[in-house]
């Protein structure tokens, strides 16, 4: 009988080992998960101290679009949420009267790149259209700590 409970023990030892070496292993796996890859490259991130100098200079050459349901940057046009389809058409039809060369600056800062559901669509809808210098606004957070919280101007209520 004393034997009988050894070996229960051993097996129930050995069965422990091998669950958390697995869970370990999850574990691991977890964490090595790459982030979300994004369809711009980092030269295409424009920082929101830059564009802030630029809009203090008065510096018009850019098309500032809002593509969220955030507040307006000053100077920015309000576009509204693209996963919406009337949205994203209203952005298609805003840019199509601006030559493929301008520099379009698109945010959203509804909420962390990695969950927005508009950056991205908005991102690849005016590289389908053709415009080569996209920027998008470096909001990895959202619009409120990495632009309002830092004195950054609105567009007047």
């Amino acid at each position: 009988m004393k034997r009988l409970v050894q070996i229960a023990l051993a097996t129930l030892f050995v069965i422990g080992l091998t669950v958390s070496k697995g869970q370990a292993q999850e574990a691991t796996k977890v964490q090595s998960i790459q982030p979300p890859s994004y369809p711009w490259t980092a030269a295409q991130l424009l920082e929101p101290a830059d564009l802030a100098a630029q809009i203090k200079t008065g510096n018009t050459k850019l098309l500032i679009l809002n593509i969220g349901a955030v507040e307006d940057i000053k100077g920015a046009t309000h576009i509204g949420p693209v996963s919406k389809t009337e949205n994203m058409e209203l952005l298609q039809k805003t840019v199509s009267a601006y030559a493929k060369s301008t520099t379009v600056v698109i945010y959203c800062g509804c909420c962390p790149f990695t969950k927005c559901p508009n950056v991205r669509p908005a991102f690849t809808e005016l590289t389908k259209m053709g415009f080569t210098h996209i920027k998008v606004l470096n909001l990895p957070v959202n619009l409120h700590t990495n632009w309002i919280s830092l004195g950054f101007p609105l567009a007047a209520n």
